[in-house]
């Protein structure tokens, strides 16, 4: 595929809304959205570092972004944020589910699921379903959904993952949370076409991509040697963030995309141009993700189609 980032059709006129937006992917992501005529907003938690990343993509776009408080690992603040969003916008083209969290020592949501599950799958979940109805208000919108190759380390997922109390490893709750947010865009598509709704449901990874994700959340445990080595090894053989949100970006604005698709780089996964990749066998599973979905609704409160 010999796509670029000038292959971005106009999205004048267009509404986007990108989480985790102030650094890596997510910035880079709204970037290219804002150069390319959409009006974005950034939704994330840290208001000064939201303010920095507005100003700095002001600079870069001559378009001031909107900004958007979010906190994905609290179900009433996205309930809030919703509402906020709804003030000064009456309808949403694109939600790009970016932001995450990357293997920190166990810690609960503000509603008492385990961090990971809470703020990579619940959180992005309850955003979806409450910017539902602004959505279908536009012609052909557009929901993308960005997960992690490390999705492929996992075999299944339970409701025991949503609080993890027991048994808690730090990976294998990234992993699994990697494939709920696969298992939330394929039900999401499937429900979506159920429902006879215009809605494009799809997802991407950015393989190995230099981010603050891969050093930070071991730091937060105190491991500083693994810091350090995860952040050396992604300076060393990582692609850029700019890079990394190629099939994001493709995900969200290549006429071609159909629903239910999966976008990663093109060399083994782990760097280069997009391309269409495939979900593990245990991520297109119906029933599984039936199961999420319904595990999901209960857990947050609310359900989309």
């Amino acid at each position: 595929m010999s796509w670029s980032t000038s292959d971005i059709p106009d999205l004048t006129g267009r509404r986007a809304l990108v989480t985790g937006a102030t650094s890596g992917l997510g910035y880079e992501t709204a970037l290219e959205l804002l150069r390319h005529g959409a009006g974005v907003t950034i939704a994330a938690r840290n208001p000064e570092k939201s303010d920095q990343a507005a100003a700095k993509l002001a600079a870069a776009t001559g378009k001031t972004p909107e900004i958007l408080a979010l906190d994905l690992s609290d179900l009433h603040g996205v309930e809030t944020a919703v509402e906020q969003f709804g003030k000064t916008n009456d309808s949403l083209d694109l939600l790009v589910n970016n932001a995450g969290v990357m293997a920190p020592p166990y810690r609960q949501t503000a509603d008492g699921f385990e961090l990971q599950m809470g703020t990579n799958h619940l959180g992005h979940f309850a955003l979806t379903a409450r910017l539902l109805p602004l959505l279908l208000k536009t012609s052909s919108p557009r929901v993308v959904t960005v997960s992690s190759f490390m999705h492929k380390t996992v075999s299944t997922v339970s409701q025991t993952d949503f609080r993890a109390e027991q048994v808690y490893a730090k990976w294998d709750a990234y992993g699994k949370s990697k494939l709920a947010n696969l298992l939330f865009m394929l039900e999401l598509d499937r429900r979506a076409r159920a429902a006879g709704a215009n809605l494009t449901s799809v997802a991407s990874h950015p393989g190995y991509a230099r981010t603050h994700l891969q050093s930070s959340g071991p730091a937060l445990d105190g491991a500083n040697l693994e810091s350090r080595i995860l952040g050396f090894g992604t300076k060393l053989v990582a692609q850029s963030a700019a890079a990394g949100a190629w099939p994001s970006l493709y995900g969200a604005t290549a006429p071609d995309v159909r629903s239910g698709s999966y976008y990663g780089p093109s060399l083994f996964e782990l760097r280069g141009k997009p391309k269409l990749v495939q979900p593990t066998k245990a991520a297109k599973n119906p029933e599984l993700a039936q199961r999420l979905w319904a595990w999901s609704v209960e857990a947050t409160g609310v359900d989309a189609f």
